[in-house]
């Protein structure tokens, strides 16, 4: 299967001018560590700063409320700290679901970017 997607990129290729291969390629799937980077990067680049200082914050108390647990001689104490470890570990999931999101929402964009660029390429074709 990874040849016809090959052939079929080739192809693509070999169709569109040499700046816009150049632009498609440099729309090709990143690695993990280059979408990464790429959630630092545009205008919510703020928000992602402060999503990662909120999370660094909840795991910190996450691990302050689990060595109060172990401390704890009531089960009314047990219980709260309990819940706030469970409060602290759903807020960094959620945290991290949200940078996930982001990361696909990119890939996204980027395969739209392609789409448009064989879109407008056929459409120059044609009208040729």
């Amino acid at each position: 299967m990874k040849t016809k997607i090959d052939d079929i990129d080739q192809l693509i290729k070999e169709t569109l001018r040499e700046e816009e291969a150049k632009f498609y390629d440099d729309l090709e799937e990143q690695s993990v560590f280059a979408m990464i980077a790429g959630l630092y990067k545009g205008k919510n680049v703020w928000f992602t700063i402060v999503m990662h200082i909120v999370n660094l914050v909840a795991l910190g108390f996450l691990i302050y409320c689990v060595v109060e647990a172990f401390k704890a001689e009531s089960t009314k104490d047990l219980i709260l700290w309990a819940s706030g470890f469970f409060v602290c570990f759903t807020t960094m999931c959620m945290i991290k679901m949200y940078a996930w999101l982001q990361l696909h929402r990119n890939a996204l964009q980027r395969e739209m970017k392609r789409l448009e660029l064989q879109i407008s390429s056929l459409s120059s074709k044609i009208s040729e």
